[in-house]
C-alpha cells in the first residue's frame, strides 16, 4: 500500500492539501496519508500526528517565542517517518518548517515533494542551493517560476494555480451586487488593505484617505472593504470613526471575492487578492507597504530582486496595473490611479483580455496536475 506524508502549516495551505489527497487518491484509492493536516486534510482522510495549529505561527517575536516546540515536534515527525517510510513526503508551503525537514529525509531516501514554491523570485535566491539539495520535485503555481529553478537542475513542475480553477473566466458583477445588497448603477471601489494586523497598520489610513480624496471628486462612489475577522473589521472601523472623513465606506464581514465582483474597481495590498482581482478581471491600484526597517533592508543589501512586485504584473512580465510602494502608498498618488480607471473604462478592455490571457495559463486543474507529478515521482502503483 502506498504511504504518503504531508504537512501543512496553515489554512491556505490545509485547502491544497485537501483538493491534492482528493486527487492522489484516484491514482492510489487505497493510500494512507499521514503527517500534519488542518480540517480540511482531516477530512479528506490524511491522519493529523500534531495539531497543525502549532505550526501556524507568525512573526518574529511570535516564532522565536514558538521555537522550541516547532524544533522538538520536526524532530519527532523527522524520526516518525523514517520508521514509517512513507513513498513520498510533500511539504506545502510552509517553507521554514519544510524545507529543513525535506533535506534530512531526502538524505535518509525518502523521495520529497515541495508544493508552492517560496518567493526566491523577489528575494533570497540564495535559498534555491537549499532547496535542490532538500527537494527530488518542486510544484509551482506560477509559470515564470519554473526558468529559476532549471537554472539549478532542481526537477520542476507547473501545475497552475487553484484560484484560477475556482474563479470562472467570466464573472456575473449584477448577481453579486444584488447578493450586497448594492445597486446596479453605483460605481463602486472594493477596497482591500491586506488581512493581517500589520498590514492594516501600514495601510488602513492611506486607503481610507484615497477613499475619501476620491469621494471629494466623485461623490456618489461606494467603497465596500471585506474583512477576515472582527478584529481587523473593528481595527479599521476605528480609524474610520477617529479621521471623521465625509466618505461612504461599507465594511463587510469575509466574502472578500463577492466584493471584489461587485466593483468596478480595486484598490488592493500585493499579494494574493491581487491574483484574485485578475482571475474576476476587474482593473486594479496596488498598494504595497513594509516596515521601514525592513524596506531599509532590502533596499540597502538588494535583496530585492524583481522590478515589479504583484502577482498581476510578475505574471505578465511588464507593468500592467499601477503599483505603489513604500511612500507612495498615499492618497496623492493612489487616488488619481483609481479616478482614472473609472473614468477610461473602455480603455480597460486590452488590460482585462491581458487578464484573460493569464487567467487561462494558470487554470490547469492543479491538483489533477500536482497528483500526476507526484504519481511519476513515485512511479509505483496502488
Amino acid at each position: 500500500m502506498v504511504c504518503i506524508a504531508l504537512v501543512a502549516g496553515e489554512a491556505s495551505g490545509d485547502l491544497l492539501g485537501a483538493s491534492l489527497i482528493d486527487a492522489l487518491k484516484e491514482e492510489y484509492p487505497h493510500a494512507e496519508f499521514i503527517g500534519i493536516a488542518g480540517p480540511q486534510m482531516i477530512k479528506a482522510g490524511c491522519h493529523s500526528l500534531y495539531p497543525m495549529e502549532t505550526l501556524s505561527v507568525m512573526g518574529l517575536v511570535e516564532v522565536l517565542k514558538h521555537l522550541p516546540e516547532l524544533l522538538k515536534i520536526r524532530k519527532q515527525l523527522y524520526h516518525q517517518l523514517l520508521q514509517k517510510k512513507p513513498d513520498v513526503f510533500i511539504g506545502i508551503d510552509a517553507p521554514d518548517f519544510n524545507l529543513p525537514l525535506e533535506r534530512k529525509l531526502k538524505s535518509s531516501g525518502i523521495k520529497t515533494v515541495h508544493y508552492v514554491s517560496p518567493t526566491v523570485w523577489a528575494w533570497r535566491q540564495g535559498r534555491i542551493k537549499t532547496i535542490a539539495k532538500s527537494v527530488d520535485l518542486m510544484l509551482t503555481l506560477f509559470p515564470f517560476e519554473v526558468a529559476i529553478y532549471k537554472q539549478h537542475q532542481v526537477k520542476t513542475h507547473f501545475v497552475g494555480h487553484p484560484l484560477a480553477d475556482i474563479v470562472p473566466l467570466q464573472s456575473d458583477q449584477g448577481q453579486a451586487r444584488v447578493k450586497l445588497g448594492v445597486g446596479q448603477d453605483q460605481r463602486v471601489v472594493a477596497m482591500l488593505p491586506g488581512s493581517r494586523m500589520s498590514e492594516l497598520e501600514r495601510l488602513a489610513e492611506a486607503f481610507i484617505e484615497t477613499a475619501a480624496a476620491c469621494s471629494r471628486q466623485a461623490a456618489d462612489l461606494q467603497f465596500i472593504v471585506p474583512f477576515a475577522n472582527d478584529k481587523t473589521r473593528d481595527y479599521f472601523q476605528g480609524i474610520i470613526d477617529s479621521m471623521q472623513l465625509q466618505v461612504r465606506i461599507k465594511t463587510v464581514a469575509g466574502q472578500s471575492r463577492l466584493v471584489m465582483q461587485a466593483s468596478d474597481v480595486v484598490l488592493v495590498a500585493s499579494g494574493t487578492a491581487s491574483l484574485e482581482a485578475l482571475l474576476l478581471k476587474r482593473p486594479m491600484v496596488v498598494a504595497y507597504k513594509l516596515s521601514a526597517l525592513t524596506f531599509w533592508i532590502l533596499k540597502t543589501f538588494r535583496m530585492l530582486k524583481v522590478s515589479n512586485i504583484s502577482l498581476p504584473n510578475l505574471l505578465a512580465g511588464k507593468k500592467i496595473v499601477e503599483e505603489f510602494i513604500q511612500q507612495d502608498v498615499s492618497s496623492e498618488k493612489l487616488a488619481p490611479a483609481l479616478l482614472q480607471l473609472l473614468d477610461n473604462r473602455s480603455a480597460n478592455q486590452q488590460l482585462l483580455d491581458t487578464y484573460d490571457e493569464i487567467h487561462r495559463s494558470l487554470k490547469k486543474d492543479a491538483s489533477h496536475e500536482a497528483s500526476r507529478a507526484v504519481a511519476a515521482l513515485i512511479g509505483k502503483a496502488d
